[in-house]
C-alpha cells in the first residue's frame, strides 16, 4: 500500500524561523510553512573555489606533494611573505619538464603525478595543473632584456607526444583535478615567449601568424581530448579561445559563450581563463591584447576582449594571479580601486595567494581582502524553503550566490531524506545545472515522488551538493557547504534544512 504522508512541525534551531507567506508571495510558491535560514558570514572550506596554493615539482627531482601540508591548508595557513592567512582547497601544481624538450617523459614521473592525486584525494584538495618545459628568464642583450630566446620549449610534435602520455594519468585522476591550464607553449607555459609557436614579443617577429594559430589550436585540442568532457582547460588569453573556435581570422568581436551552449561538453563550453596578470596594466600586461595574423597587424582591442571575458567568463572556470603593482590603485579595494569590481565582472573562481603579495598585501590593508576571501567562486546561501506533502513531495527552496562565478564543475543537486531513528538515507536528484547558478538568485522547485519501500518514520530533510565522482561522492571534504547558521554538518557533508516529515 503507498504510504500516507502529514506535515510534522519543523524542527525549529537558532538558525531559522516560521513564516506564513503572503497571497501574492503564494502565486509563485508553495501553499505552505516556509522556514527562513540565517545567513553566516564565516570564510571556510569549499571545493574548486577560493586561494589557491603554489607548489611546482620536475621530472628528474621530484618533489611530491605531502598529505599533512595539504590538509593544513584545508584549516587556514598563513602565507609567507605576505601579512595575510587563507583557507584553501586548490593547489596549482607546476610540472616542469626541464631537459625534456627533445624525448618522452619517463613512466616514474607519470607514476609521480598519480602519487600526488591519490595524497590530494586523501587530503580533501584538488590540484590544478600546468606543464612547462621551463620558468627561466635568461636574460642578454635582446630587445626585451629581461629574458632572451632561446627560451627553451618544445617543438609541437614532441608536446604531442608528451599530452598522449599524459592523457591515461589525467584521465584516471579527473576527479582530484579543477582545471588544467594549457601550459607547454613558451616560458612559464604562458604562450608568450616561445621558439616555436610564434614569438609575438620584440624579441621575434611581434605578432602571431596563420600557422602559429593553427599550431597553438592543435595543442589546445589535445589538451581537451586529454581530459574527460566535464573538465576544463584555461587559456592565457582570450583570443586563444576566439582563434581555436572561430578559425584564425576571428576578430576580438567574436560572439562568447552563451547560457544555451554552456555546459554542453563541447569545446567552445570547455575552454576557461587564467590571467596571470590580474589588474596588473589597462590590458593586464597583454591579456587583452590583439596579436595579429597573417593578413592584419596587431592593433589595440582592450574593450572588445574584455567585452568577450566578461560574457563568455559566465560559464568557464577563471583564477590567475597578480603579477604587478605599478597599477595601483586601479588594483586597490574599493573605493580607490576596483579590485573587487574586476573579480565580479570577470567572474573569478580562485586566485593564488603566493603571489604577488604587494597587491594582496594591499587588500589586507584597504579592508577588502576577507570579502574577496569569501566571494571568489561560489557563495551560496539558504534563504528560505516550503514543503508541502500530498501525493509527493513538493519543494520549494530559494538561494542567494553572493560570490562572483558559478560552480565550474558539474555536480549533484539533492533532497536527503534520512530516517531520524535508523539513520537509512534516501537520495533525490532535483532537476538543474549548477553551472548556470550564477551570481543572484537561485530557485529550486520541484515535486518528488517518495522513494519505493521507504518505511514509516521520521525523516529529516537535507540538501546535499556532493562530488560526481565515485570515489568523492562520500568524501564530504569534496561536498559543498552552504553559508548559513547551524546547517552543515561535516561529517556528512549534507546541509540541513532544519525540517522534518513523518511518513506513515
Amino acid at each position: 500500500m503507498k504510504p500516507s504522508l502529514f506535515f510534522i512541525s519543523a524542527l525549529l534551531i537558532i538558525s531559522c524561523d516560521k513564516k506564513s507567506n503572503s497571497d501574492d508571495d503564494n502565486k509563485i510558491a508553495l501553499k505552505a510553512t516556509a522556514i527562513t535560514y540565517t545567513e553566516s558570514t564565516a570564510d571556510f572550506p569549499n571545493p574548486e573555489r577560493g586561494f589557491y596554493r603554489y607548489s611546482e615539482t620536475s621530472v628528474d627531482n621530484y618533489d611530491p606533494l605531502d598529505a599533512a601540508t595539504l590538509t593544513g591548508y584545508r584549516t587556514g595557513q598563513s602565507v609567507s611573505g605576505t601579512t595575510y592567512s587563507v583557507i584553501s582547497t586548490l593547489v596549482f601544481r607546476y610540472f616542469i619538464l626541464d631537459g625534456y624538450n627533445g624525448k618522452a617523459l619517463p613512466a616514474a614521473f607519470l607514476n609521480n603525478i598519480t602519487k600526488d592525486c591519490a595524497t590530494a584525494r586523501t587530503a580533501g584538495v584538488k590540484l590544478i595543473p600546468r606543464f612547462t618545459y621551463t620558468v627561466t628568464a635568461t636574460a642578454g642583450s635582446c630587445s626585451e632584456e629581461f629574458i632572451c630566446s632561446p627560451y627553451g620549449d618544445a617543438p609541437k610534435s614532441i608536446v604531442l607526444n608528451h599530452i598522449s602520455q599524459l592523457k591515461p594519468v589525467l584521465q584516471a585522476n579527473a576527479d582530484v583535478i579543477a582545471c588544467v591550464q594549457l601550459g607547454f607553449i613558451g616560458t612559464w607555459g604562458e604562450n608568450y615567449y616561445t621558439d616555436y609557436f610564434g614569438d609575438a614579443s620584440s624579441n621575434g617577429q611581434g605578432q602571431l601568424y596563420d600557422n602559429n594559430w593553427t599550431d597553438r589550436a592543435a595543442i589546445l585540442s589535445a589538451m581537451l581530448g586529454a581530459l574527460p568532457t566535464d573538465r576544463m582547460v584555461q587559456v592565457r588569453y582570450p583570443q586563444i579561445k576566439q582563434r581555436y573556435i572561430y578559425g584564425v581570422n576571428a576578430p576580438a568581436t567574436s560572439a562568447a559563450l552563451t547560457s544555451a551552449e554552456a555546459a554542453l561538453g563541447t569545446d567552445k563550453a570547455r575552454i576557461g581563463f587564467h590571467n596571470d596578470c590580474f589588474l596588473a596594466s589597462a590590458n593586464d600586461y597583454g591579456t587583452y591584447a590583439d596579436y595579429g595574423n597573417s593578413s592584419s597587424a596587431p592593433k589595440e582591442a582592450t574593450t572588445a576582449f574584455r567585452n568577450y571575458y566578461n560574457l563568455d567568463s559566465k560559464f568557464v572556470v577563471v583564477g590567475g594571479e597578480t603579477c604587478s603593482d605599478e597599477y595601483s590603485p586601479q588594483n586597490d579595494c574599493e573605493p580607490t580601486g576596483h579590485a573587487e569590481k574586476e573579480f565580479g565582472d570577470m567572474h573569478y573562481s580562485f586566485l593564488n595567494a603566493d603571489y604577488n603579495p604587494e597587491v594582496n598585501n594591499d587588500w589586507k590593508i584597504g579592508g577588502c581582502l576577507d570579502n574577496i576571501k569569501r566571494k571568489l567562486g561560489y557563495r551560496l546561501v539558504l534563504k528560505d524553503a516550503s514543503f508541502q506533502l500530498n501525493d509527493s513531495l513538493s519543494v520549494l527552496i530559494h538561494l542567494q550566490n553572493g560570490g562572483y562565478a558559478a560552480p565550474y564543475n558539474p555536480r549533484p543537486v539533492q533532497l536527503v531524506l534520512r530516517n531520524a531513528t535508523s539513520g537509512q538515507v534516501y537520495l533525490l536528484d532535483f532537476n538543474t545545472e549548477v553551472r548556470k547558478w550564477l551570481t543572484g538568485a537561485i530557485t529550486l522547485q520541484q515535486s518528488f515522488a517518495l522513494p519505493a519501500g521507504i518505511s514509516a518514520g521520521n525523516y529529516d530533510l537535507l540538501l546535499n551538493l556532493p562530488d560526481k565522482y565515485a570515489a568523492l561522492k562520500v568524501k564530504p571534504a569534496f561536498s559543498v557547504r552552504l553559508a548559513n547558521e547551524n546547517v552543515w554538518e561535516a561529517n556528512t557533508g549534507y546541509n540541513k534544512l532544519n525540517y522534518a516529515i513523518t511518513v506513515k
